[in-house]
């Protein structure tokens, strides 16, 4: 019997700081989460670094173009997902 590996769903977070203010993005036609707020967020597709899923995340879901010089990686999180209560 084939041993079952751990599988990761890659995903990057995007917290944008103006004037003691948090940007927030309201869900809306999505089928997750619809009509709760959430900073930009998406997963990471196959051969894309975490950094290009949030440049790309960014203009999808705001219109906001990043350049990869002005971001900064602050923190790693790994969860189990056996644990979500939405899987």
């Amino acid at each position: 019997m084939a041993k079952k590996r751990h599988q990761n769903v890659p995903a990057s977070y995007l917290t944008l700081f103006k004037d003691n203010k948090v940007l927030l993005l309201r869900r809306f036609n999505t089928g997750y989460e619809d009509g709760n707020y959430s900073v930009i967020a998406g997963h990471v597709d196959p051969g894309e670094t975490f950094t290009k899923c949030i440049i790309r995340e960014a203009k999808e879901e705001a219109g906001i173009e990043l350049k990869s010089e002005n971001l900064k990686v602050v923190h790693v999180m790994h969860r189990d997902s056996k644990s979500d209560e939405y899987n």
